[in-house]
C-alpha cells in the first residue's frame, strides 16, 4: 500500500510539474490582456471563464508535448525557473513513456474542451484561434518539430505574443482586426527576445541531441544583434502605438522598466547564462499592458 501511494504521488507530482504552473499563470495574464483590450473597446465578457478553461486544457497538452520531446535534452541540463523543461520526469525517476501517456490524455481532454466551448457559445473566431494554438503548439515539439528546425522561437512568439491575446479578444465576441494585431506586435517582439534568452543556457544540450534552436545555429554576435534589433522593434512599436493614439500614454510609462531591463539584458546576452533579466522584462511588459487595458485604455 505504501509503495502504491508513493507511485501515485510521483505521478501527481509529475503531472503537475509538467503542466508548468508558472507558465500557465502567465498565459492567463496574456489572455486577460486580450480580453481587457477588447472589453475597453466595447466587447462582452460573458464567455471569459469558458474561454480560459478551454485555453488551460490546450496549454497543458502543449506543455506535455514539450516535456515528452525534450526528455533527452532535459537529462543533460539543469532546469531553472526561466529555462529548460520542468525536469520533473528525471527528478521523480519516471520514464519518457509516462510523458507520452500524459500527452495522449491531455490532448484528448483539450480536444473535448475545444468542442465543449464551441457548444457553450464561444465565438467561431475564438475556436479557430484556439485550434491553431493547440495544433501549432504541439507541432512546436512534435510532428514537424519546429523547435528542432530553427523555427521554434518564431513559432512560440507568434503563438504566445500574438495569437494568445487575439484569442482573448475573440472570446469577447469581437473579431480581431488590424488594430488589434498592431497593438500586440510590440509584445510579440519582446516575447521573441525572451525566447532567444531562454534558449541560450540550453544550447550545448540542444546541440548534443540535434535540436537546432537559433542559439545552436547562429553565432553569438548574430544572436546579440538579433536580440537588440528585436528589443528596439518592440519598444519602438509601443512608442508608435502611443504616438498614433492606438494606446494610452500610460502604456509607455508603465513599460519604462521593461526598457531598462532590456538594455541590461542586451549587455548580458551571450555573456551570462541566466535569462532572468529578459524574462522579467517580458513579464513587466505583460502587466503594463494589462494594467493599462484595465484602467486607462
Amino acid at each position: 500500500m505504501t509503495e502504491r501511494r508513493s507511485r501515485r504521488r510521483r505521478y501527481a507530482v509529475a503531472l503537475a510539474g509538467m503542466a508548468r504552473p508558472d507558465q500557465l499563470a502567465l498565459i492567463c495574464v496574456v489572455y486577460a490582456l486580450g480580453v481587457l483590450v477588447a472589453v475597453a473597446r466595447g466587447g462582452e465578457h460573458a464567455n471569459v471563464l469558458v474561454g480560459v478553461g478551454a485555453l488551460l486544457a490546450v496549454a497543458v497538452a502543449v506543455h506535455y508535448a514539450n516535456e515528452y520531446a525534450d526528455y533527452e535534452t532535459d537529462a543533460l541540463t539543469t532546469p531553472t525557473p526561466y529555462s529548460g523543461g520542468s525536469g520533473v520526469l528525471h527528478a521523480t525517476g519516471l520514464e519518457r513513456a509516462f510523458a507520452w501517456r500524459a500527452l495522449v490524455g491531455a490532448s484528448a481532454l483539450a480536444t473535448v474542451a475545444v468542442l465543449a466551448s464551441a457548444v457553450a457559445g464561444l465565438p467561431a473566431t475564438a475556436i479557430a484561434l484556439l485550434s491553431v494554438i493547440l495544433v501549432a503548439g504541439v507541432a512546436y515539439s512534435l510532428g514537424p518539430r519546429l523547435a528542432w528546425r530553427g523555427l521554434g522561437e518564431l513559432t512560440n512568439a507568434l503563438l504566445g505574443g500574438l495569437a494568445l491575446p487575439l484569442y482573448g479578444v475573440a472570446v469577447t465576441g469581437t473579431t480581431p482586426d488590424v488594430v488589434d494585431v498592431l497593438t500586440f506586435l510590440p509584445f510579440t517582439a519582446i516575447v521573441f527576445a525572451n525566447l532567444l534568452a531562454t534558449q541560450w543556457p540550453d544550447r550545448r544540450a540542444d546541440a548534443e541531441v540535434g535540436k537546432r534552436t537559433l542559439a545552436v545555429i547562429l553565432r553569438v554576435r548574430t544572436l546579440r544583434g538579433l536580440y537588440t534589433f528585436t528589443a528596439i522593434i518592440g519598444l519602438g512599436g509601443i512608442t508608435t502605438l502611443v504616438a498614433t493614439g492606438l494606446a494610452p500614454l500610460a502604456l509607455l510609462a508603465l513599460a519604462a522598466p521593461t526598457t531598462v531591463l532590456l538594455v541590461v539584458g542586451a549587455h548580458r546576452y551571450g555573456r551570462v547564462e541566466s535569462p532572468a533579466v529578459t524574462v522579467h522584462a517580458m513579464v513587466v511588459l505583460a502587466f503594463a499592458y494589462v494594467i493599462t487595458a484595465a484602467f486607462a485604455w
